[in-house]
């Protein structure tokens, strides 16, 4: 409707005042209710800015910039216990953590007031035709494309775009899987925040900040899986050569199908070498496969969602958000260790090779989703048309006269 621009400003905006209820709030019911709506502000860049991704690079040259975008959420959960462990045994006391999450959300808030532009293409022609109409003088009145024939209503628009996310979640095959497999990830992440106190600090002696410290495997794992991004790049890029330069989705896919075989592998290395009389490096080590694999399989998921969703992709990037954040919030809570997701994850290695093998057989079936048998634009990376609300996409400016 506006833009992601004015999101990530208002809702960042908000989100750092927030972290004030924390910081000065002298009740439960204070602190819960002020984290409940910085969750729901702070969630928005999780999708938006995926979106704002595609907006600015074409398929070929997004490869880097996705997956830092892919692996930031991955490295917020592992900085957390560190910063936070080693806090809370100072005399700053466990309301610190609040006040360093409120200046990080206001530098952020002020980054995005001064350097973020409008990315989304739809808004940006419906500016351009707004500045050729008052250019006329109004005798001429320009709509773009993507906005003829289109109701303007509030509460269509809400319901329609709104309930995409929910709606690809359960009628796009591709969506719902890799939801699945993302949620199954990240739920095992946050996992550790239940195993690796019992592991460390219980069994080992550990204290508060040195068990923050056993996620600096997963924390260099992240970094590994960011460094790979170049070798799955120069693979997309022999896939889309053989492709007669159109974008290939399921190329994205080749370190993906690594980290599936990794992050089960590294999940029974924990659990086989978590007790004592076991040296506390080798599970600490076990963490580094662990991370790489969260890594590639989150960059590699997220691209394959741009690629084949491309202005939708938000909407497809959202429905993996809400599934992953609700079975990781529920997930430390129901898994006392975190051995009982080692068979959720050996179950989910197919998934990438099966969508490897077969996923443009199933994006044929989509009606949101890229079609081998169309022609691309790269240039300007517009879908071409399909039986969908694709065919409506903002790509000129068309005159109608007043």
């Amino acid at each position: 409707m506006y833009g992601r621009r004015i999101v990530f400003i208002v809702t960042g905006t908000v989100f750092m005042f927030f972290h004030l209820g924390g910081a000065l709030g002298h009740n439960a019911a204070t602190i819960l209710a002020t984290r409940l709506l910085a969750g729901i502000f702070g969630s928005a860049p999780l999708t938006n800015a995926g979106g704002a991704v595609s907006d600015i690079w074409i398929p070929r040259e997004r490869g880097f910039a996705a997956s830092l975008y892919g692996t930031a959420p991955w490295m917020g959960p592992v900085l957390g216990p560190i910063v936070g462990g080693y806090v809370s045994q100072t005399r700053l006391g466990w309301r610190f953590p609040f006040w360093i999450m409120f200046i990080m959300a206001g530098l952020t808030a002020l980054a995005y007031i001064s350097f973020t532009p409008e990315t989304l293409a739809p808004v940006l022609l419906r500016w351009r035709a707004q500045n050729f109409t008052k250019a006329s003088g109004g005798k001429t009145v320009y709509v773009s494309k993507q906005d003829m024939n289109r109701s303007q209503s509030l509460v269509h628009i809400l319901k329609r775009d709104m309930g995409r996310p929910f709606y690809f979640l359960v009628t796009e095959p591709i969506v719902f899987l890799m939801a699945l497999y993302i949620s199954i990830t990240y739920a095992t992440l946050y996992a550790f925040f239940a195993a690796y106190p019992i592991v460390f600090q219980r069994h080992r002696g550990f204290s508060e900040g040195e068990g923050g410290l056993a996620f600096l495997g997963i924390g260099l794992g992240n970094i590994l899986g960011l460094c790979l991004s170049p070798v799955q790049n120069r693979l997309y890029w022999r896939a889309m050569d053989r492709n007669d330069g159109k974008p290939v989705p399921e190329g994205r896919l080749y370190l993906v199908m690594l980290g599936g075989v990794l992050l089960p592998v590294s999940l029974f290395w924990f659990a086989w070498t978590s007790d004592p009389p076991v040296p506390w490096i080798v599970p600490v080590l076990s963490g580094v496969p662990f991370g790489l694999s969260c890594a590639v399989i989150m960059q590699g998921l997220a691209q394959y969602l741009m690629d084949a969703y491309s202005i939708y992709c938000a909407s497809a990037i959202a429905s993996t958000v809400v599934a992953r954040s609700t079975i990781a919030a529920i997930f430390p809570l129901i898994s006392p260790a975190l051995y009982g997701s080692l068979g959720d994850a050996t179950a989910c290695i197919p998934i990438p090779f099966l969508f490897y093998r077969y996923g443009g057989w199933i994006r044929s079936k989509s009606r949101y989703a890229l079609h081998d048998d169309t022609i691309i634009r790269p240039e300007n990376d517009i879908l071409p048309s399909q039986p969908s609300e694709v065919e409506e996409k903002a790509v000129e400016v068309k005159e109608m006269k007043a």
